[in-house]
């Protein structure tokens, strides 16, 4: 039961299919559960601070069962995303249907597409890559494979990076800054590569050359099928799905950096350059996500063993509620730039 609870997250699809298939306040089902109903059970339920013994890590390491809760996003993600494209076009424009059920979609791009594609690009395997790489490109966010492995992990808790937040950084400002920037250091890194490996730069060889044509495929299909009218539906459920995970970033690193030695050099990555949460709904919906320090001391770390550790700065609720509160701006900066405080003096 302990291994099953990260199919906790595969409420998500079921209420976004009732999402699709019903009608008034019920199509906003998703909504309430990922943005009121869970944030309001994580402020009663008690955190699991708990790591495996390691005598068991190494099976638990290797336990398929984990790998394939994650690939089962994939049929998930597609079906849901074609059903979607299917389902829009017979709604009405500006009804409370027709907002809510790209809303949905845009949960499911957030989560199941960004988030799930993000655990598979840091595999080895070159097939679990490329499953990553469809969830991704289901979200119209392909460039974060290159960028999240070549360029956050290298570059986080420090001003070089795109996705690490300042203190005092509007979130609203941070969704622009972080998703263009990254962009072109995505392009960057795989330029520098082709240099590297003496290829050229406009071939396929190229990930950001083939992702484009693969995000330019996609989208003419959709608007050869179904018209530019589910088109639009479509980018404004990925682009949701984007401000999602640009949230989970801003939220993540915000206002965290790391020192400089006398060389001018940056410090190594360790566990208190990120915040964590062991809210154990918002653990087991994001597979492990919030548990994010361990994650970047070490990035190919699978989901399911990574550790809660006592040197991480801890979030006062899980990953859904502080999502939310990032929204209220004021009560953002009243909330965390006083954990930063509690940061800096341990």
């Amino acid at each position: 039961m302990n291994r099953l609870k990260y199919l906790f997250v595969y409420l998500l699809p079921l209420s976004v299919y009732i999402a699709l298939t019903t009608t008034g306040i019920v199509s906003l089902l998703p909504v309430f559960l990922f943005f009121f109903l869970i944030p309001f059970l994580e402020l009663f339920l008690p955190v699991d601070t708990a790591n495996f013994e390691e005598k068991i890590l190494a099976d638990e390491k290797n336990e398929r069962l984990y790998d394939w809760m994650l690939y089962l996003a994939v049929p998930f993600q597609l079906g849901l995303l074609g059903y979607f494209l299917v389902v829009i076009q017979a709604t009405p424009f500006g009804t409370l249907e027709y907002v809510s059920r790209i809303t949905a979609m845009g949960l499911m791009c957030g989560v199941m597409g960004i988030n799930v594609g993000h655990e598979l690009g840091h595999r080895h395997n070159r097939w679990e890559q490329f499953l990553g790489e469809i969830l991704l490109l289901t979200s119209l966010n392909t460039h974060f494979l290159p960028y999240h492995n070549g360029g956050h992990h290298l570059n986080v808790a420090t001003p070089k990076d795109a996705a690490t937040a300042a203190k005092g950084q509007l979130l609203y400002t941070f969704w622009f800054t972080s998703h263009f920037r990254s962009y072109a250091q995505a392009w960057r890194l795989e330029n520098n590569r082709m240099r590297r490996e003496n290829k050229a730069i406009f071939s396929l060889n190229n990930r950001m050359i083939g992702y484009s044509i693969a995000n330019i495929v996609l989208l003419a299909s959709i608007y050869a099928v179904f018209g530019q009218a589910v088109l639009g539906a479509f980018i404004i459920a990925a682009m949701l799905g984007i401000g999602l995970l640009e949230t989970v970033n801003y939220i993540e690193h915000y206002g965290l950096l790391r020192d400089k030695n006398e060389k001018g050099k940056y410090e190594p990555v360790r566990h208190h350059h990120s915040w964590n949460s062991d809210h154990i709904i918002g653990r087991a919906i994001l597979f492990n996500l919030s548990r994010h320090s361990d994650h970047h001391y070490n990035g190919s770390k699978k989901y399911q063993i990574l550790k809660s550790m006592p040197a991480s700065p801890q979030m006062p609720t899980g990953y859904p509620g502080m999502l939310v509160l990032a929204f209220f701006q004021p009560l953002w900066f009243y909330v965390m730039n006083r954990q930063l405080e509690k940061v800096k003096k341990n």
